[in-house]
């Protein structure tokens, strides 16, 4: 994997040398994770001229969750307890008589970059922006199986939940429960806070938890990801529980899965973010659901579980192959309930088949 991390470095240089930085700091956690193999606490990478170093606060620990360091990456951990590793790499930049570093400026304090700044008055602070985010949104291979795996986990956990008893039971205690099956199955933890949603719950994106108990005749909304090596994928479904569906939770039910059919069925090399929005948000709106659909119909995962690109009405840019990207429309009726149906998908070209479906648990209405 060392080729794979220098690649990575090298090309963000080739950026940064062609914007007039020789050299870059970055910061943010899941960049230096992607840069370096690993993102120890407080580490920062800076990327020289001539080499690339490491700089950690502290001895870098054994904890798969930060991941595994490129090792033949140089690492320099600061002799002195409460230094700051950005100051240091400034300062390390100074005397290989760096002209300019770019730096994360969307990661840092004011005060940070003020301290950084007063290290080398004559180095020139320039803007890294959003560089290594574009590099992250296309996946190589390995990067896809590792999301792969994570959904496959997501599945699993999902799945044994389907086949308990639920009623009776708390929501808060239903999202615990799929976040210890996640780690049993090998997920190094939840890649986000797992909702569960029941009643006039049930379809709000984001709904933490709360202690209301699962009724017969809920809808039952579960959002959830597994995180595996860092990489973080996402699932979400809806149920019925305890009996057949109401008429008006079929109706809402086929609405929202033809939403999500249609966004998913848009998903190819070239198609505008903002038609995938389109594709998925037009049947709701038609309807008569535009007000209570959610502002985006999807994003990008992977060392982050909500990454470029954005699928949203007013997104700019054009999908490429092998970018890994959800399609979770939803709807939401305040005191009756909602639908949200979600699943994590890689864009690939026709000719290998089209998106590939990474989350398989069925979507067929099940009454639980």
């Amino acid at each position: 994997m060392s080729e794979v991390y220098a690649d990575r470095r090298a090309r963000l240089r080739d950026r940064c040398a062609a914007a007039g930085s020789p050299a870059a700091l970055v910061s943010r956690p899941a960049n230096v994770r992607y840069l370096a193999g690993g993102s120890p606490p407080g580490a920062v990478l800076l990327l020289g001229p001539d080499k690339d170093v490491l700089l950690c606060p502290t001895a870098p620990g054994a904890d798969p969750a930060d991941g595994r360091l490129d090792e033949l990456l140089l690492q320099t951990v600061l002799p002195a307890a409460g230094g700051d590793p950005a100051v240091a790499a400034v300062g390390i930049a100074a005397k290989a008589h760096a002209e300019a570093l770019a730096v994360e400026e969307h990661h840092l304090t004011v005060a940070r970059h003020r301290a950084m700044g007063s290290v080398a008055p004559q180095l020139r602070l320039a803007d890294l922006g959003g560089a290594v985010e574009q590099l992250r949104i296309v996946k190589d291979e390995d990067e896809i199986a590792c999301l792969r795996i994570a959904a496959e986990i997501a599945d699993q956990a999902l799945g044994e939940l389907l086949e308990s008893i639920l009623v009776g039971r708390t929501e808060r205690h239903l999202a615990l429960e799929l976040e210890r099956r996640l780690v049993d199955h090998g997920a190094d933890g939840a890649a986000f806070p797992t909702s569960v949603g029941t009643g006039p719950n049930s379809g709000r994106g984001g709904h933490k938890p709360s202690d209301r108990r699962v009724e017969e005749g809920d809808f039952l909304s579960v959002c959830l990801g597994a995180n595996y090596r860092g990489y973080r994928c996402e699932i979400g479904r809806t149920f019925v529980i305890g009996t057949t569906p109401a008429d008006w939770q079929i109706e809402l039910y086929d609405l929202v899965f033809a939403a999500q059919r249609a966004g998913r069925e848009s998903l190819a090399p070239g198609t505008e973010f903002r038609d995938v929005d389109r594709a998925a948000r037009q049947i709701l709106d038609a309807a008569g659901h535009g007000e209570a659909v959610p502002p985006v119909t999807g994003h990008g995962v992977g060392l982050e579980i909500d990454e470029d690109p954005q699928l949203a009405p007013a997104a700019m840019g054009k999908l490429d192959a092998c970018v890994p990207v959800t399609v979770e429309p939803g709807v939401h009726l305040p005191g009756r309930g909602g639908v949200r149906i979600d699943d994590t998908l890689v864009v690939r070209q026709e000719a290998d088949g089209g998106p590939e479906l990474l989350t398989i648990t069925t979507k067929e209405l099940l009454a639980l």
